[in-house]
């Protein structure tokens, strides 16, 4: 099921969430598949989910929230210059999952879920999402260097202007005297 809110670009997605496992790579179909084997066989850890659990996934151009379906308590955010990777598991095409790096350390974490219907969908929305974010953030940076440029072009005119006004002052303040000499 999911929902949209034209208001904040973002869409909705309610699926379950399996976990949450630190990866020593960031991306990789492989990282996605050991990750789920790891939860599968994995009885006592403690980013594993006691049960499936319920999770509004939301997305936008400036990254996935999972927020708990009932309550809507964030779980976790992930902004999307910090995912490396997302795919849908090779072997049951109801996983999907994405690896992102952890905001404060230098870790990789899998994040891993389940729906019947969306995964493939959902891989693909989060990867367009991906690529307008680095598309808007092209376009920023191009525009900053455009400013930067028209900033040292008007500083370049400045500086060339003053020494006009200089030069055209002493011809001013000596112009009586070199035009009588001239004629």
């Amino acid at each position: 099921m999911s929902d949209i809110s034209d208001d904040d670009n973002e869409i909705a997605f309610t699926v379950k969430f399996l976990g949450r496992v630190e990866v020593h790579s960031p991306q990789g179909l492989q990282i996605l598949t050991d990750a789920a084997e790891f939860l599968k066989t994995s009885d006592s850890t403690a980013e594993k989910t006691k049960k499936k659990n319920k999770v509004s996934l939301f997305l936008s151009i400036s990254g996935v929230d999972i927020l708990e379906h009932k309550t809507k308590f964030m779980l976790y955010t992930c902004p999307l210059s910090s995912i490396s990777f997302c795919g849908v598991h090779q072997t049951m095409p109801n996983i999907f999952g994405f690896v992102a790096k952890h905001p404060a350390a230098e870790t990789f974490h899998c994040y891993l879920f389940q729906s019947k219907k969306f995964s493939h969908l959902l891989v693909s929305m989060i990867g367009d999402a991906f690529h307008a974010a680095k598309r808007q953030e092209n376009v920023r940076n191009d525009r900053d260097l455009i400013v930067e440029a028209l900033r040292h072009k008007n500083k370049v005119l400045k500086k060339e202007n003053t020494e006009l006004k200089k030069r055209l002052a002493a011809l001013l303040g000596n112009g009586g005297e070199n035009s009588n000499s001239r004629m």
